[in-house]
């Protein structure tokens, strides 16, 4: 079968993490055509645009990306291209498998756990409210009015909406996701404790959709204890689902877990289109100098073989990953023992040896 992939190099080391991955997916012989599309700062300067609508366009049309990392300021300057385009896209469920990779200096070496988050709600929605504004000021008024609550006159203001339909929704895919691939149990992370009203709604749902799944367990766990839990006990856990900047947080605790964001793929997935990228950053004091491990960007096209239906192939890919790491012959620094740097693989040494892995297993 033939495919064509979007692919988004992105900025910072994206593009050399992206063309790794690129250089392993073309090892195995499908017939794939890579439509290349911009964001970020290359977009920027090309097209005047962070994110161009002809790279939503190119999305649409093709269904599937494999998207590098793009650099999101702190601060000011503009808002995350990546929660953009998982709006604009209806990208609703973000997928991060978490996996002891043999080879990987970690603390635990059989952790297995998905983490699903809820992409397009919480406080990630962007509906903010700047300290001083006349908006801001108005909205305070008001809340002090209906609610009764104080609010400093210098606040800054972030919402939080969750919705029962929303919540209902990454439910069903959690649950789904469990039935088709065979896993026990998912687990529901809040704060209803506190957030009585939002993180309420979001856990009833939760049970609600839960009802449909008798077959799978299902529990809750206050998100403050489930920190303190993974960090303790990780193998008690199968799949975590969160609201979304619960799930951004736990995420990368968990990436934590089994030797850090270089090795985490991640998915974006929503009923019509599927964007599959790294979960770290562009990292772009090492742009260009081609030694960063592009481990998670090669994973998260394994996940996206799989989304497409190529489960021999994307079977054979992790394997070549994973063999490649423990041999630690031809890997980038961070996988070295004690990070040596002078006999440390190139990125792109170090995916023609998954390459080269490849030809042997297939």
């Amino acid at each position: 079968m033939s495919y064509t992939v979007t692919l988004i190099p992105g900025d910072g080391i994206g593009p050399e993490v992206t063309q790794a991955a690129r250089i392993c997916v073309d090892a195995l012989r499908l017939d794939i055509k890579w439509e290349v599309a911009l964001a970020g700062k290359p977009a920027l300067e090309r097209e005047g645009e962070l994110l161009p609508s002809s790279t939503l366009d190119s999305i649409r049309k093709n269904k599937v990306a494999l998207k590098g990392p793009i650099i999101t300021p702190v601060g000011g300057g503009f808002r995350s291209i990546n929660v953009a385009l998982r709006q604009k896209l209806d990208l609703f469920a973000c997928l991060r498998p978490t996996k002891s990779i043999e080879g990987v200096p970690c603390k635990f070496p059989d952790v297995d756990i998905i983490v699903i988050r809820e992409n397009t709600e919480g406080l990630y929605a962007g509906i903010e409210f700047d300290r001083g504004e006349k908006e801001t000021l108005q909205l305070i008024e008001w809340i002090e009015k209906i609610k009764g609550n104080k609010i400093n006159q210098d606040s800054a203001i972030t919402l939080k909406p969750i919705s029962w339909r929303a919540s209902c929704r990454i439910s069903e895919f959690a649950f789904q996701w469990a039935e088709k691939n065979k896993r026990k149990k998912v687990t529901c992370v809040h704060k209803a404790n506190i957030m009585k009203a939002s993180d309420t709604l979001f856990l009833n749902a939760f049970y609600e959709v839960a009802k449909k799944f008798p077959q799978i367990e299902s529990e809750d766990i206050i998100v403050d204890n489930l920190c303190m839990q993974l960090v303790k006990n990780p193998q008690k856990f199968d799949i975590l689902l969160l609201p979304n900047l619960y799930g951004d947080i736990v995420s990368d605790l968990c990436a934590g877990l089994v030797g850090g964001l270089g090795v985490s793929p991640g998915a974006n997935i929503g009923n019509d289109y599927a964007v599959f990228e790294p979960v770290h950053g562009a990292v772009p004091k090492y742009a260009g100098k081609a030694k960063v491990n592009p481990t998670a960007t090669i994973l998260s096209a394994v996940l996206m073989l799989r989304y497409l239906g190529e489960e021999e192939k994307a079977e054979i890919l992790e394997k070549a990953t994973r063999e490649v790491i423990k041999e630690a012959e031809f890997v980038t620094y961070d996988l070295k023992k004690e990070e040596d740097h002078a006999f440390a693989a190139s990125t792109f040494q170090m995916a023609e040896a998954i390459a080269k892995k490849i030809e042997e297993l297939s």
